[in-house]
């Protein structure tokens, strides 16, 4: 179970962007929570009345978990190239999630059927690699797709390739998170 204190940060951080008397405390938040000195790998996801209002992560942990959400909440909230930064009216309409990556690991197999029986629906975030092209769903996306079929080819697709790809026995990661999720305006900011 996830500490309710990184819904804080990234509410916080995002707060910032609009009033900068919203501060973060980054020593005192390490010395109150030290697993945020960790490095970590974060996503954050915005919903604006059910729908995706942005989605920003980090696949491979590189920074500080604290450092990653930050980055990862104002991105999310201001920098995501498929939607207008966020704005203050659209607060009381926002749901905050934010989702801690484990390590990726290399999903083994033969072929696309066989790739189909190794993954978990519900459970598995997968990352398609392939030829510089790049793709990941998170488990949530599990929630609008249900067949691994189907949650392959849109991972193909989102990646800029095909579903024919698999054909040519692409690179694909497997992934798991902890997630948590509020109602912005429910949220404690710092």
């Amino acid at each position: 179970m996830l500490d309710s204190i990184l819904l804080q940060i990234a509410k916080t951080a995002i707060l910032h962007e609009f009033n900068n008397s919203y501060t973060l405390d980054k020593e005192s938040l390490f010395r109150d929570y030290p697993f945020l000195k960790k490095e970590g790998a974060t996503f954050v996801t915005i919903e604006h009345s059910h729908h995706l209002r942005g989605c920003i992560g980090s696949i491979i942990a590189h920074r500080s978990l604290y450092d990653d959400l930050v980055q990862n909440a104002v991105s999310a909230a201001f920098h995501d190239p498929r939607f207008h930064p966020l704005n203050e009216r659209e607060f009381p309409n926002i749901s905050l999630e934010v989702s801690v990556l484990s390590k990726p690991e290399i999903l083994e197999y033969d072929d696309f059927d066989d790739l189909l029986t190794k993954v978990s629906p519900d459970i598995d975030g997968l990352i398609l690699n392939h030829n510089g092209h790049q793709g990941t769903f998170l488990p949530q996306v599990w929630e609008q797709i249900k067949s691994p079929k189907e949650f392959l080819e849109h991972l193909s697709i989102k990646a800029g390739l095909t579903p024919l790809v698999y054909q040519e026995h692409p690179t694909i990661y497997r992934y798991h998170v902890d997630a948590i999720e509020k109602k912005f305006d429910d949220i404690l900011s710092l």
